[in-house]
């Protein structure tokens, strides 16, 4: 009987250390509290955002509310500006970029010249004036439940602490707990930055008003606290004496309903809601919103097997992926990772991830914070269809709408045309107008690239009715070219001016992004038209521009020209790489149709070399898988998954302590663009064909993915052992053909929606 129990008790054993293993391989993990914003722990639920320090004497947790923004409801467009628009064109033809840029300067821009900021709400501080001195610290973010915890011991006693943003409750949770009764002894009370402010208490209640200073904007954040200790007001904190525990709820609203009104009261939501509060189980509120985040991330999962570092703090583990990158799984958790801030940053109905996600603590953030449209705020949404998370793609698809709406406006005043019309930047309140300088403001193609957006959308769900309501503004964004491509005078061909190549060359004639950019959105509005069978003749205009318009060029050095002319310089070293749109996420240039102007476009990224920023480094990773260079690929996941603040690095991206990428400084983008990357190199779809394992680097020989989406309504798992695919299961989700190949085999089977196929590692189908 003594030898069984043994047995069974090794055997928990085991299996206990087993799930303790596998549940770390979800967690960011680290032995001290945060000493600065960038080693804080995020929270979200689309709408609020928080940032966890951690501390033991004094925690600091920052919060925002996706709505607070400088700024007030705008048009941005330049009356009359379009006057100047044939005359910009002049000079730039006679070669006078100078003038050109000086005259748009003067003309052409923006009214006011800047966009505004997203602005940080306040920050919740609660002391604890007796945990000096501490030990057995432990700090974590479990991102397969959305909770961030603290434990440590003082004084003899140990002190947990957990929280999470429920999207559900709409609310933030942080419960404090203590393991000897009446133990729990701290203060609370919250602040901001903003200089209008004011903290008002009543028994177990706080309220906090803030109003921005550049704008109309005004926010009301308040929490309650629920406790078995004895609580006392003060004029501007609450007191927590003796207890075992305590709860505290808090949440924020502003006055904003939509970018042309700003006409909500915080105060109507305020009483009802400190009603719920007190009404709140903390374990149903708990388990809520873990249904509700698992319900999106246990969709899909991915696993690279081999040496793990699960043991070591995650900002050690930079450190180690640094000295020596074979630490396959720290790779399957940065994806993980990135979903997770997706799923935090992005829901339904709510703004989209901007370029710091939800999370931001300054006044006058990095870039304003805003959508930048000629790669960021499109490379935040490069994994959600892929990786499972579509419902995610909605907020964009909605700032689409709205941006539609502010650009006909700048579509007629700036270059008297139709359609609509984004430059390079917008903001909560929608401007579509050329913003900063006009060496750079003035790129015409933002609302090409988002309207691409629509159609991956499309191609990965199948939903017709979903194409159809978001046809017109396809339509609308083709439109705006049609009427404002020119003739070229020396090559004859369409072309687009004034624009620029993203932020490099200034103001010129004829920038081969554009044309890229123009060429994808007509045969997409092509391809739909087709398949709503509508608009046959818009269609028929638009195949019969498609040639005119200017092609890509391969120029002297054997690159991919970046402008009209052959001038690119091999020494340059820019992170804006847009010339090479075409190869990703476009793919009109691809190894099967286009093999010389692939050969060109990965010359061109030779010459650009791989040092980037954070986000430059997540696009190039993006470029290798698509060259089919899974070992170059690997290279540029290392940098990037490399600590940002090592000095000896001597290189601009990588990671922060809490996996933040590194512009520097913090964008999340960088996040995004990464994570994709990685699952570029396991699954293609963008040609029509599912290619498996295509840059499978040697880095990672064995692992398993699961859950992961291909275009044409397929989710598909797989594994592979050795880099030889294993086993593959495909359902469909439309009843669409598929057309599945590894390596040089492939098959093409008809499907039914709803079904599961099976296949082994020769492709042959599993009865």
């Amino acid at each position: 009987m003594r030898n069984l129990l043994l047995l069974v008790t090794g055997l928990l054993l085991t299996t206990s250390g087993a799930l303790a293993q596998a549940q770390s391989k979800h967690k960011l993990f680290y032995e001290q509290p945060a000493k600065n914003w960038l080693e804080a722990l995020p929270l979200g639920n689309g709408r609020l955002g928080a940032m966890v320090y951690g501390g033991v004497k004094q925690e600091q947790i920052q919060f925002n509310e996706e709505t607070l923004w400088t700024g007030e409801p705008h048009d941005y467009s330049h009356k009359d500006a379009g006057k100047y628009l044939d005359k910009i064109r002049q000079l730039l033809f006679e070669g006078k970029q100078t003038e050109a840029q000086d005259l748009a300067s003067e003309v052409f821009m923006s009214e006011p010249l800047h966009q505004k900021a997203y602005q940080p709400f306040g920050d919740l501080i609660i002391n604890f004036p007796d945990h000096q001195d501490f030990s057995n610290y432990r700090r974590e973010l479990d991102i397969e439940q959305a909770l961030c915890k603290v434990s440590y011991q003082a004084n003899g006693v140990t002190y947990n602490r957990e929280v999470f943003v429920s999207h559900p409750n709409q609310l933030m949770a942080v419960k404090l707990t203590s393991d000897k009764s009446g133990a729990l002894n701290f203060d609370l009370a919250m602040d901001s930055q903003h200089f209008m402010k004011s903290v008002s208490t009543d028994g177990d209640k706080q309220v906090l008003d803030v109003r921005v200073a550049d704008g109309v904007l005004k926010g009301k954040a308040w929490f309650k606290v629920i406790t078995d200790g004895e609580v006392t007001p003060e004029y501007k904190r609450i007191l927590v004496k003796d207890a075992s525990s305590a709860t505290i709820y808090l949440t924020a609203r502003t006055n904003f309903v939509n970018f042309r009104d700003v006409s909500d009261r915080p105060q109507r939501y305020l009483n009802g809601s400190l009603r719920e509060f007190a009404t709140l189980n903390y374990d149903e509120v708990r388990k809520k919103h873990i249904e509700d985040y698992q319900s999106l991330f246990n969709r899909f999962q991915i696993h690279f097997n081999g040496n793990e570092r699960t043991s070591v703090p995650t900002d050690q583990r930079i450190y180690q992926f640094w000295k020596d990158p074979n630490d396959p799984q720290f790779v399957s958790l940065y994806v993980q990772y990135a979903r997770y801030l997706m799923i935090s940053s992005s829901r339904e109905g709510g703004q989209p991830a901007n370029l710091q996600g939800i999370w931001n603590n300054r006044l006058s953030p990095p870039w304003e914070s805003k959508w930048t449209t000629n790669i960021n705020a499109e490379m935040n949404y490069w994994p959600v269809e892929v990786t499972n998370l579509s419902e995610c793609h909605e907020p964009l698809f909605n700032l689409i709408e709205e941006c539609s709406q502010s650009g006909a406006i700048v579509a007629k005043e700036h270059y008297n045309a139709n359609g609509w019309v984004l430059h390079h930047n917008t903001d909560i309140w929608r401007g579509a107008a050329p913003i900063n300088a006009s060496n750079h403001g003035i790129w015409v193609t933002g609302g090409a690239w988002l309207s691409s957006h629509l159609w991956e959308h499309y191609q990965f769900t199948q939903d017709k009715e979903f194409l159809k309501e978001k046809y017109p503004l396809l339509k609308g964004a083709a439109t705006f070219f049609t009427d404002f491509l020119v003739k070229d005078p020396k090559s004859g061909y369409l072309i687009s001016t004034p624009s620029n190549s993203p932020e490099i060359g200034g103001l010129v004639a004829g920038p081969t992004m554009d044309h890229q950019l123009i060429r994808n959105l007509f045969r997409i509005c092509i391809e739909a038209s087709e398949i709503l069978d509508t608009d046959k003749a818009f269609a028929e205009k638009l195949k019969a521009m498609i040639p005119q318009i200017a092609p890509n060029q391969i120029g002297r050095l054997g690159q991919l020209q970046e402008w009209l002319e052959d001038k690119d310089d091999p020494e340059e070293k820019h992170r804006h790489v847009s010339h090479l749109w075409a190869v990703h996420p476009g793919n009109e240039i691809n190894w099967k149709d286009t093999p010389d102007l692939m050969k060109a476009a990965r010359q061109s990224l030779i010459f650009r070399g791989d040092e980037g920023t954070g986000w430059s480094l997540g696009w190039k990773i993006n470029f290798w898988a698509r060259f089919l260079d899974g070992n170059h690929t690997y290279k540029l996941i290392h940098m990037l998954l490399s600590p940002a603040e090592e000095p000896q690095r001597k290189l601009r991206g990588g990671s922060y302590p809490n996996l933040f990428d590194a512009h520097p400084p913090f964008q999340i983008d960088g996040n995004f663009g990464g994570a994709a990357g990685i699952v570029e190199m396991l699954v293609q779809s963008h040609l029509g064909t599912i290619d498996i394992l295509p840059a499978l680097p040697d880095a990672l020989p064995d692992g398993n993915i699961a859950g992961v989406c291909a275009r044409g309504g397929f989710e598909l798992s797989f594994d592979w052992k050795n880099g030889e695919l294993q086993n593959i299961e495909i359902k469909s989700k439309a009843g669409k053909k598929c057309k599945l190949r590894y390596k040089n085999r492939s098959v093409d089977f008809n499907t039914e929606q709803g079904k599961t196929y099976k296949f082994n590692g020769k492709l042959k189908k599993i009865r």
